[in-house]
C-alpha cells in the first residue's frame, strides 16, 4: 500500500464503487477520469469556490449498494487553480494510517473511522446535505424520504398552502432532483407557494435541469418583486439560483441585466448571489461590465467588491474576461476607484 500515490488509485483497489462531485457553487459531477487529472495537476479545478476545492466522494460496495459512505473533503488551490500536491500527499498519509481498517471492514461503513480526526474533512450545510443526500439516493436506487409524499402533496396543489411547516428539506431536495415528474405542477401552482418553501425548493432546483416553462414562471415571479415597493430579497436571490438551471441561456442574460438595472441590482445578498450561483454567466461582456459598475457602488463597499472578485478572478475562465473589463474605457469613475483601492492603486 505504501506505493499509493493518488486518491483515485487508492479507491480504484479498494475495490468500492465511488462517485465524485463538486460541492462549490452548485452540486456537479466530475468524472474518475477528469479527477485523475485534477488530482496530478494535469487538470485546473473547474469550480474553485473561496481558493478551495469542495469535494464529495461517495462509496459503496458493488453487491450493497444501499449501504455507502460519503467523505466531505476541503483541498486548497494554488493561485493557478491546481490541487496543491503536498496537500494531496499530506491527505493520503492520513488515510493510510487507518486504510487497514478501511479495507478489512466487513461493513463499508465503517470507512467513515478513515477520516476521523482529518483536517481536509468539512461538514456541508442542511441543506446541500440534504440536496446531495438526494442525488446519490437515486444514484443508487434508494428510496425516497419519508418527507417525500408530503412535499409531493404541497408542490402538487393537494394541500393547503399555508400548511407547509412540516415539508422538511429532504423531501423539498427529492423534489427537485426528480423534477422532471413534477415540473407541469410546479408551473401550475408557482404563484400559490409561500415563501419559505418557495425559497427551499428553488435553491434545491439550482442543482436540476428545469424547462422553459418553469424557467419563465420564475422570471414572471422575479419581475413582480423587481417592480414591488418593497422588493423581497430572500426570495430575489432564490430565485436566481434557480434561473441558473435554467435551458434558455438568453433568458437568464436578459433577466440578469433587468435585476442589475433595478433597485435590488445594488444590493450585496443580490449580487454576491449572481458571484457565487450564477458566475458562468458572467463571461458576457454586457453582464459583466454591468455587474461590475453595480457592485462598485453598491452597500458591499470596497471590502465586499474585492472579496467578490478575488474569488471570481480565481478562475481561470473568468479571470481574462475580469481583466479585460477592468480596462473598459467604458467604465465608470466608480469603478475605476474601486479597482485602484483593490490593487493598491498599481493596476
Amino acid at each position: 500500500m505504501s506505493s499509493l500515490t493518488s486518491l483515485t488509485e487508492l479507491l480504484q483497489q479498494s475495490g468500492v464503487q465511488f462517485r465524485i462531485h463538486d460541492l462549490g457553487r452548485q452540486i456537479t459531477k466530475i468524472s474518475p477520469a477528469q479527477f485523475a487529472l485534477i488530482e496530478t495537476g494535469q487538470k485546473v479545478y473547474p469550480n474553485p469556490y473561496l481558493h478551495h476545492a469542495w469535494l464529495a466522494l461517495t462509496l459503496w460496495n458493488p453487491e450493497q449498494k444501499l449501504q455507502n459512505v460519503v467523505w466531505f473533503l476541503k483541498f486548497p488551490l494554488d493561485e493557478q487553480g491546481h490541487l496543491i500536491q503536498t496537500v494531496r500527499d499530506d491527505f493520503i498519509n492520513r488515510l493510510m494510517l487507518n486504510i487497514n481498517q478501511m479495507l478489512d471492514a466487513k461493513e463499508l461503513s465503517e470507512a467513515e473511522d478513515a477520516l476521523k480526526d482529518n483536517p481536509f474533512s468539512f461538514t456541508p450545510d442542511d441543506e446541500k446535505m440534504a440536496m446531495y443526500h438526494a442525488i446519490i439516493n437515486r444514484t443508487v436506487g434508494g428510496d425516497k424520504s419519508q418527507f417525500y409524499p408530503l412535499c409531493q402533496q404541497y408542490f402538487a396543489g393537494e394541500r393547503d398552502w399555508s400548511n407547509w411547516q412540516d415539508l422538511g428539506l429532504q423531501g423539498i431536495a427529492e423534489i427537485a432532483v426528480n423534477v422532471t415528474d413534477h415540473q407541469s405542477s410546479l408551473v401550475k401552482n408557482f404563484s400559490h407557494y409561500q415563501q419559505q418553501p418557495l425559497i427551499a425548493l428553488c435553491n434545491a432546483l439550482e442543482n436540476g435541469a428545469i424547462d422553459n416553462n418553469l424557467s419563465l414562471k420564475i422570471v414572471e415571479k422575479l419581475d413582480a418583486i423587481i417592480n414591488s415597493d418593497e422588493p423581497d430579497i430572500a426570495l430575489s436571490c432564490s430565485l436566481l439560483r434557480a434561473l441558473h438551471a435554467s435551458p434558455n441561456k438568453q433568458l437568464i442574460e436578459e433577466t440578469l441585466i433587468k435585476v442589475l438595472n433595478a433597485s435590488i441590482g445594488q444590493n450585496p445578498e443580490v449580487l454576491t448571489t449572481i458571484a457565487v450561483k450564477l458566475s458562468t454567466q458572467l463571461t458576457t461582456a454586457a453582464v459583466l461590465q454591468l455587474y461590475l459598475e453595480k457592485l462598485a457602488i453598491s452597500d458591499a463597499g470596497q471590502q465586499g467588491f474585492s472579496r467578490i472578485l478575488a474569488d471570481l478572478m480565481f478562475s481561470q475562465e473568468l479571470r481574462n474576461v475580469i481583466l479585460q473589463a477592468f480596462r473598459s474605457p467604458d467604465r465608470s469613475e466608480a469603478l475605476i476607484i474601486a479597482i485602484g483601492q483593490m490593487f493598491g492603486g498599481k493596476f
